[in-house]
């Protein structure tokens, strides 16, 4: 089934952050969507949850160095 969430991310400062999140987000199977706005913390994320989980997702922003509040 196809999800759509918006998530608060801190830590995102500029452009390239959300280049960065993107790109982490981005290859992963499943995954149909993904934007950022950093001066919005949020990122919006439109995946397949057969393919992958939102705690997966989340674990990758977390790994990228942003926090999922």
């Amino acid at each position: 089934m196809i999800q759509n969430r918006i998530l608060n991310v801190s830590g995102m400062k500029c452009g390239g952050c959300e280049a960065n999140v993107i790109g982490k987000l981005s290859p992963i199977k499943g995954v149909i969507s993904v934007t950022a706005e950093f001066k919005a913390d949020k990122v919006t994320l439109e995946f397949d949850d057969t393919l992958t989980d939102l705690d997966s997702l989340t674990k990758v922003i977390t790994i990228a160095g942003f926090k999922v509040i």
